[in-house]
């Protein structure tokens, strides 16, 4: 079981840093169009993964409060919702307008950037180790449901890894180091999955709190970042189709892997 746990923590980190390796391979900028792709796949695999892999877990949970077996999933999801709203007023945000920066908190845009992505990184790490927790206390959660959120997340961030390091490359820096730091922007999801699997294991019965509160804030990203970057100018209908794609396929993932 602590083979399959440390595989499935660091399964998403992979996907992030595969994605930053894109810098070895592609020009120095993404079309917008395939921006729209990317953003938009991303943004489904998450939508679906919330539901599937973090709500719908949280209310089987609690079933045996009956008529108020919502309660725990309602107040979880706002309080992932809060969560990240309070990192959101601290740390920039990912979509910033190029003609219209400012000396928005005196940070460079690479910074920027770098702190965008760890942002979104922060979610997805708890997500992976609020599923497993769950695996590890025998809630329902099965190894292949977990590995199903684990894969999807993956997914999810090899498009974010390269919307996150091509810029960088655009801005001039080295390729070499654009993509170190796409790896180290990654770097957070593990160390995130690990003390939220240390956190929910010792406090059990809040468990469907914490999947809950995975799902809120994986959803404030959602909509925040990812939904306003793909419909947003040109090719908006690429980002909505790339959507129903990567939330089909995380469908697919969960319902037969879970």
């Amino acid at each position: 079981m602590t083979t399959q746990i440390a595989l499935g923590i660091l399964i998403p980190f992979l996907g992030t840093s595969l994605g930053s390796a894109l810098v070895f391979l592609l020009k120095k900028q993404l079309s917008n169009r395939v921006q729209k792709i990317l953003t938009g796949f991303a943004a489904g695999v998450m939508v679906a993964a919330s539901f599937w892999s973090l709500l719908q877990p949280a209310l089987d949970a609690s079933a045996g409060m009956g008529a108020l077996a919502f309660l725990p999933a309602a107040i979880g999801f706002l309080a992932g919702m809060g969560f990240l709203l309070l990192l959101d007023m601290v740390t920039p945000h990912m979509h910033m307008d190029r003609q219209n920066e400012g000396p928005q908190s005196g940070f460079k845009r690479t910074t920027k950037l770098i702190l965008a992505v760890t942002l979104h990184n922060i979610p997805e790490g708890m997500a992976v180790g609020v599923v497993y927790a769950g695996f590890r206390g025998g809630t329902g959660i099965s190894a292949a449901g977990a590995l199903a959120l684990a894969l999807g997340i993956a997914i999810q961030n090899f498009p974010e890894g390269a919307i996150v390091s091509m810029p960088l490359l655009a801005e001039g820096m080295p390729r070499r180091r654009t993509f170190w730091m796409g790896v180290l922007s990654g770097a957070v999801e593990p160390v995130a999955a690990v003390v939220t699997l240390l956190a929910a294991g010792l406090v059990t019965p809040v468990l469907p709190y914490f999947l809950a509160f995975a799902a809120g804030a994986m959803m404030y990203v959602v909509v925040e970042e990812l939904v306003p970057e793909m419909s947003q100018g040109k090719h908006s209908n690429t980002g909505t189709v790339a959507f129903s794609l990567g939330f089909v396929l995380m469908m697919i993932l969960d319902t037969t892997l879970g």
